[in-house]
């Protein structure tokens, strides 16, 4: 019951199909995809060293910790 029966999906799919159109409907859903695809490739990009961090031999969990470090230093 409640929100997650599925007559509920079915009369909101039915109301937006009228309201919006199909084309748009099936257009909204494939950008939604594409935009759920380009925030797994930021996040997966922005987990992986780059090239240079690679040749240094450093990771990117390291930046943090030496800030933290430089920053207790000066103190």
């Amino acid at each position: 019951m409640g929100i997650f029966d599925w007559k509920h999906w079915l009369v909101l799919l039915l109301v937006a199909l009228l309201v919006f159109g199909s084309k748009r409907v099936k257009h909204l859903g494939s950008d939604l995809g594409e935009a759920i695809k380009g925030f797994r490739r930021s996040v997966n990009a922005e987990d992986e060293p780059t090239a240079a961090q690679k040749l240094a031999g450093e990771e990117t969990v390291a930046e943090p910790r030496r800030l933290q470090e430089s920053a207790r230093q000066q103190a």
